[in-house]
């Protein structure tokens, strides 16, 4: 009867739709309970709000197919209230609501004031949020916490303003006009993290604004996070920190999907749209009814992540996640922390030495972004030290530096000394003749440190009080030697000298040698062509030069690249080779330095002993053959390096030429990928469609003669032909009798496919069956996969590492038009079907 008095109050309107049809079944003797349902201590209103209703914390709208419900909540264990749409149909999670959006997220309601606070429609087509203010014993104010500010046009007669909250998760104020329906505002236009199927994520060229999706604080602060994505007017969306950095970007839409965002046809969403015209642009995506919950949405950590309801966990599974690693994301572990891409969970982001948390409740959460501060203040002086990092990925925090070009590592210290601000440095050395790209200075907080991958990094000094001294013990004991020396006899105190000095001297030139191996160096001309003895022991050549190998004055074994066709100025030769140089990995072959003296451009690289894969695999020069352990691990650290390519360096780098002469093995035939980075050092864009192909023919993805823009899918395609010759031993193709081209992998699916042949048949004769049959069996899938013509369907190099270490199980792939008649392209397409299969937990 409570609803009966609103509608005799005035509250609630007769001839609404929903108010008609419930008093109509009230008349009736039907049951009511759909339209006004009880659940626990709130009441649920139908689906409709009127001009002077209000939701109080007790009472809650829900969508008419009841799939979203709209009402006052409380984040986790926080105290602050808030008004928001969560999922009705979706069970809590760990007793937590699903929230898709949150009205007051930075103006929270304190308990004492959430039984006076009321969710309200004004005439004038205003959602407000205000709470009672008592003014005396006898009277109050209406203090506003939030408000749509949707107030309607004076020249313009409105009727049956209303507040509807739909089965999409979009609550709207709409009006009527002359019989037009109008909608005045809704919560589609203005999101906060959520991106809910059938909204617009767009930008608008007339206020030059885009609609920006913002993390939360953390798990239990809805308000405004660090990270925030939007779409920018040039159609690539933009994740930005603290609203000024731009730390990754999706790459421009295709026509199906956005360049770096190739996983987003993973999941039930149905269809994509991107859509330009006169006064903006926009984003939209949609499900099926039928399908189960599916969105995307910025989660605390920074990244952009989708994710399907599974109703057999009943739990949200996460489907794709950008960027990926999470060490990826700026700023991630807060300032003067170091983020480890070997660790998950609280342990990802550490201290630096000489540093605690700021927040101790850090230590037990994924949430680290408050990140650290000192134990000890700064004496600001010479008395101050400094603690070495060793093997640091420079790459993400260079731009934060100050650039400071100085004589020496001693002068580089000494201006960071200078400057109390100053809190760490690094000193940058190129070449024989002693020229300095320069010192690195950082001011302020030091954010973005990241370990290295691998054993070639550099090393970051970080300024600590005296206090802190965390020096090598070795460098104590010195100390006291020195000390004792000082007052004992002449002679003592002389040996005590050599000691110190040699022992000095001892420690110089290792940091020499480490300086020279963390930094390129600027070879000569003259002392490269000495080192390869007049360019005379030719390795190999390919597109972009010939490569020969050298001799430094060490005995260090090198291999020189001779480019050609390199049209850049040299400032801008030195700035990309400088970049490449940053790049590390265990699984690339480590640039040690360069050479550009007029025309001529060199780059000289580590020698790997074993050379290319290619010898190994088609037994040439008497060549070792590869067993399968070994052929296994080059394949998995292969991938492993074509991840970091694709995923973790700063920008995707896209090789553009993957295959076994591109496959260098070390001394213990650990794989190490050759050529990367050369397509954009030799002036080479791929963000837009080329009119030809770069590559090897046999290698090539469909699409470079396809008239579409490239993607790193290219390189997918080509680590799966590789992959192919991997497991035979063999070349993927070869001439046969009348003139028809035998093809393997076509060859291969119908022994195993359609015929149900054993996999070990497609193995490589000289293995003599001796594999690790289910390790082949998960190669062959993957190298299956890599090569379906639609590159939607090809996975990313991540899942394929993912994959190969057992972490996920892989169905075969549905048949393929491609493999079947390899010179013919096809246009069908189908959706990307792996089976996944979770093995381990993360």
């Amino acid at each position: 009867m409570g609803q009966v008095v609103q509608i005799l109050e005035g509250l609630l309107d007769v001839n609404d739709p929903p108010i008609h049809r419930y008093l109509q079944a009230l008349m009736e003797g039907e049951e009511t309970t759909s339209f006004f349902s009880k659940s626990s201590s709130a009441t649920s209103l139908a689906d409709t709000m009127l001009v002077g209703h209000s939701l109080t914390r007790n009472r809650t709208l829900v969508s008419k197919g009841g799939k979203f419900e709209l009402g006052f909540f409380t984040p986790g264990n926080s105290q602050k209230h808030y008004i928001g749409i969560w999922y009705k149909q979706v069970p809590s999670v760990q007793k937590k609501k699903t929230i898709v959006w949150v009205a007051n997220r930075n103006k929270p309601i304190s308990a004492t004031d959430l039984s006076s606070s009321e969710f309200k429609l004004l005439e004038d087509g205003q959602l407000v949020l205000f709470f009672m203010k008592a003014k005396n014993n006898y009277s109050s104010d209406e203090v506003p916490i939030w408000s749509t500010n949707s107030i309607t046009s004076r020249t313009m007669i409105y009727s049956s303003i209303k507040v509807v909250l739909h089965d999409n998760g979009n609550l709207a104020v709409s009006s009527s006009s002359n019989g037009n329906i109008i909608i005045m505002w809704q919560s589609f236009d203005h999101p906060t993290n959520y991106l809910l199927p059938g909204a617009k994520f767009g930008y608008n060229n007339l206020t030059n604004t885009s609609q920006i999706l913002t993390s939360w604080r953390n798990s239990e602060d809805p308000s405004d996070g660090f990270y925030s994505v939007k779409l920018e007017p040039g159609g690539t969306v933009s994740f930005i920190w603290n609203q000024s950095h731009e730390f990754y970007n999706s790459g421009v839409w295709n026509g199906r999907y956005f360049g770096n965002f190739p996983e987003m046809r993973i999941g039930v969403a149905s269809s994509y749209e991107y859509r330009s015209y006169a006064n903006g642009s926009y984003f939209i995506y949609s499900v099926a009814d039928a399908d189960p919950p599916f969105h995307a949405f910025v989660d605390v950590s920074g990244q952009l992540k989708a994710a399907v309801w599974l109703s057999e966990t009943q739990d949200w599974m996460e489907i794709w996640t950008k960027p990926m690693p999470l060490c990826q994301v700026y700023g991630t572990c807060g300032a003067f922390s170091i983020c480890s891409d070997n660790n998950i969970g609280p342990s990802t982001c550490q201290c630096l030495p000489g540093f605690e948390k700021h927040n101790p409740k850090d230590l037990d959460s994924l949430d680290s972004s408050s990140g650290c501060v000192r134990k000890t203040s700064l004496w600001c002086g010479d008395k101050d030290i400094f603690q070495v990092m060793r093997n640091m990925d420079l790459s993400k925090i260079i731009i934060s530096a100050n650039v400071s070009v100085v004589g020496d590592a001693k002068k580089c210290k000494s201006s960071c000394l200078q400057n109390c601000s100053c809190n760490a440095y690094a000193y940058h050395k190129t070449g024989s003749n002693n020229n300095s790209i320069g010192c690195l200075l950082w001011y302020g907080s030091l954010v973005n440190v990241r370990q290295h991958v691998g054993d070639d990094g550099v090393d970051l000094f970080i300024r600590l009080a005296a206090s802190e001294d965390h020096l090598p013990s070795s460098r104590k004991k010195i100390s006291t030697v020195a000390i004792v020396g000082a007052v004992i006899s002449g002679l003592i105190i002389l040996g005590g000298i050599t000691i110190v000095f040699l022992h000095r001297y001892s420690k110089r030139r290792s940091s020499t040698e480490t300086q020279k191996y963390a930094f390129l160096t600027a070879f000569r001309y003259k002392d490269l062509k000495i080192a390869t003895k007049n360019f005379s022991d030719e390795l190999g050549s390919g597109g972009f030069g010939c490569v020969f190998k050298g001799k430094l004055p060490d005995s260090t074994a090198i291999a020189v690249k001779k480019l050609e066709v390199v049209t850049q100025e040299e400032k801008q030769f030195r700035r990309e080779v400088s970049t490449i140089g940053l790049i590390h990995h265990v699984n690339l072959v480590r640039l040690r330095g360069f050479c550009s003296e007029g025309a001529k451009r060199m780059l000289v690289y580590d020698f790997m002993p074993n050379g290319s894969l290619e010898r190994h695999l088609f037994h040439q020069n008497n060549s070792k053959i590869l067993n399968w352990e070994q052929r296994y691990q080059i394949a998995l650290g292969t991938a492993r390096g074509l991840a970091y390519l694709h995923d973790e360096c700063r920008d995707c780098i896209i090789h553009c030429d993957i295959k076994p002469e591109n496959i260098l093995l070390d001394a213990d035939f650990s794989p190490k990928i050759a050529d990367f980075g050369l397509a954009k050092l030799l002036g080479r864009e791929f963000s837009r469609v080329l009119t030809f192909a770069r590559g090897t023919v046999g290698y090539l993805a469909p699409e470079w003669t396809s008239g579409v823009a490239i993607t790193s899918k290219v390189d997918v395609y080509s680590y799966g032909m590789m992959l192919f010759e991997l497991i035979s031993g063999r070349r993927n193709s070869r001439h046969a009798n009348g003139g028809r081209v035998w093809f393997f992998p076509t060859w291969a699916a119908k022994k195993v496919v359609s015929e149900g042949q054993s996999v070990l048949s497609i193995l490589d004769d000289n293995l003599a069956g001796n594999a690790n049959v289910e390790e082949l069996d998960r190669a062959f899938k993957v190298a299956y996969w890599c090569i379906q013509e639609a590159e939607t369907q090809r996975p990313s190099m991540a899942r394929v590492v993912q994959i190969l270490e057992g972490l996920l199980d892989v169905n075969y792939p549905p048949n393929d038009r491609h493999l079947q008649a390899p010179m013919m392209a096809s246009e069908e397409t189908s959706s990307f079907s792996f089976k996944i299969t979770s093995k381990a937990t993360t």
